[in-house]
């Protein structure tokens, strides 16, 4: 007999994409694009993309748009764009991490600016959704630069009980495109799903009810805080206009106020 799901419309979500992904001549610049639409960014940290020049532009473009600002750290990897898994020590991670996060939060304070929350990026992503040992590396150093920063990570138990294990604020996020298995982990084995008209009805149903259909054939609850909008894809922006029909994003940090009461 099938278990009946409980349904549990959501009421306050944020949207993310990505900012400074480029480096030197390599630009991208339909992710300037997605500004009017999400609440939130994540701007890259030089590692795996994003210069000096990019990444002060981007601060800039976020700053006039009024936007939540976040840290996309990953592996130091441009020629693989942080896809590549690399093997690091505790000691090395943690340094990767806080020389990434450090260097947003001085970029950032230097133009009147502070950053709310860190997303990973590629294989360090890909690893904080399925390896727990290695999440609670990265939300302990990024502990180190704020105890108030949020992590946004893959959506699922680890990320839960890695806020409970560290005490650090985290954001479960859902990425459209992709899979998931009946725990919530991303199937990376299936091609993203780009068809516009599916990933509105997969967003539809997932505000009125928090499930989404998983690959076993059926629907998995889940918590949602934050979805990712990829600006990779050329219909990325008919997407997210779409999406900003179904429901009006705004950052985490001012969510949780809500729910906490700080913000009627």
């Amino acid at each position: 007999m099938q278990e009946v799901l409980e349904k549990k419309s959501i009421k306050n979500i944020d949207f993310n994409c990505d900012l400074a992904q480029a480096y030197g001549v390599y630009k991208n610049n339909q992710e300037y694009e997605l500004l009017d639409y999400v609440s939130s960014v994540n701007i890259s940290c030089g590692f795996h993309a994003g210069d000096p020049v990019t990444i002060k532009e981007a601060l800039m473009k976020a700053k006039e748009k009024n936007v939540a600002i976040g840290a996309h750290i990953g592996f130091n990897d441009i020629q693989g764009f942080g896809y590549r898994p690399v093997e690091l020590k505790d000691d090395e991670l943690e340094a990767l991490v806080v020389y990434q996060v450090g260097a947003i939060m001085s970029f950032a304070q230097a133009y009147g600016l502070s950053i709310e929350h860190v997303r990973p990026h590629g294989a360090m992503y890909k690893a904080c959704g399925e390896d727990f040992t290695f999440a609670v590396s990265v939300a302990k150093a990024i502990k180190k630069c704020s105890d108030w920063l949020v992590l946004y990570a893959p959506m699922g138990d680890i990320t839960a009980k890695v806020s409970d294990y560290t005490g650090l604020p985290v954001a479960q996020e859902l990425c459209l495109e992709k899979t998931y298995n009946l725990d919530l982990t991303v199937d990376y084995a299936i091609p993203d799903n780009t068809n516009n008209y599916d990933l509105i009805k997969r967003l539809q149903h997932l505000v009125h009810t928090s499930q989404i259909r998983n690959n076993a054939g059926g629907v998995s609850m889940c918590e949602v805080n934050t979805i990712h909008f990829s600006n990779k894809y050329k219909n990325s922006m008919d997407l997210i206009k779409e999406a900003r029909r179904i429901i009006t994003p705004s950052p985490v940090n001012y969510n949780n106020a809500k729910i906490s009461g700080w913000v009627e």
